[in-house]
């Protein structure tokens, strides 16, 4: 069973929702309050140069307060859910974030990547596989109909929660079968730290949303979202995963000439429309979720007061500031 050595650790707070609801700005004013620090639970924040178009907290905003798994990795190396488990978990036990006794008793969690998050405050159970590409190729020139006919075969329990037309989850399952020789299925479940947690979600109106998201777009380009890109595809090549991305992919049809400039930011809008709605309904199927209004015109001191409630439950009010 995973345990944790909570005689430095109090508590973490998690601070997540879709895109656009504001949830780095009030994760930093939290943080100055708290004298804490931000542990980064965006899926693409790890990779170092893409800075706008993954809305990465900018360089003033990480001096105001120590951001942590952000710009880990390059563009060409591949992170996986296991990685950022393991490192998350040592910033929130183990290392600086909480073993000295300067250190704040409540890091933040923070972001939109719901599969980082529950990786963390439910202690996901995740195989030790690393990607395979040859492997992958192999598995993938058989056809879906065959893999899932073959994971029936060596996991039936996988195969009864897997779509049979679902080829990303069906050779992952077939991958992690052929490395370890053990069925996926008896390598997962959940372990969720012993540590208590305070799970504070955003949200917002929906037209409300599309208008900051439509909002946010303008920025990133009068910020220069167009320049990265361009930066971007001449170093790494057009075809890098990650320039297929939201935001990254629109704006490299605009510098191919299949696009207008507008049509780009239509397109980026529209595509972060969708995304966020996934997320929506990614995290609303979490009940330990508490919700805020993004747009409350007292959000700060609301999510503050509910933060104040849960560290008197810890004796910790006497550790805060403001």
């Amino acid at each position: 069973m995973y345990q944790t050595d909570i005689s430095h650790r109090f508590g973490l707070i998690t601070i997540c929702g879709a895109t656009a609801t504001g949830k780095s700005g009030l994760a930093i004013t939290i943080a100055q309050r708290l004298n804490s620090v931000i542990i980064s639970a965006d899926s693409r924040q790890v990779y170092r140069e893409f800075n706008l178009g993954t809305a990465k907290p900018t360089p003033s905003q990480q001096q105001l307060i120590p951001h942590y798994l952000i710009d880990i990795c390059d563009p060409t190396e591949t992170f996986t859910v296991a990685e950022y488990q393991e490192q998350a978990r040592e910033l929130i036990e183990n290392s600086e974030v909480g073993a000295h006794s300067c250190a704040p008793l409540l890091p933040l969690l923070v972001g939109g990547t719901g599969l980082y998050i529950r990786s963390i405050v439910r202690g996901m159970k995740i195989p030790r596989v690393a990607p395979q590409p040859e492997l992958r190729s192999q598995l993938l020139s058989l056809g879906q109909k065959q893999l899932y006919a073959m994971l029936q075969q060596v996991d039936p329990v996988a195969a009864t929660k897997i779509h049979p037309n679902d080829p990303t989850r069906t050779v992952r399952a077939l991958e992690v079968f052929y490395v370890t020789g053990r069925p996926i299925s008896a390598q997962q479940g959940e372990d969720p730290p012993c540590y208590p947690i305070l799970q504070i979600g955003l949200d917002c109106e929906s037209n409300a949303l599309t208008q900051r998201i439509s909002q946010r777009t303008e920025q990133m380009v009068a910020d220069g979202l167009v320049a990265e890109v361009e930066y971007l595809c001449q170093k790494y090549r057009m075809d890098l995963p990650l320039l297929n991305t939201l935001g990254y992919q629109e704006f490299k049809q605009y510098l191919a000439g299949d696009i207008s400039l507008e049509e780009a930011k239509e397109l980026t809008v529209l595509h972060t429309r969708q995304f966020a709605k996934r997320q929506r309904t990614w995290f609303r199927a979490y009940p330990q979720i508490e919700w805020f209004n993004a747009d409350s015109p007292d959000l700060v001191e609301r999510v503050w007061q509910r933060i104040q409630d849960f560290m008197a439950q810890l004796n910790l009010k006497e550790n805060t500031r403001f």
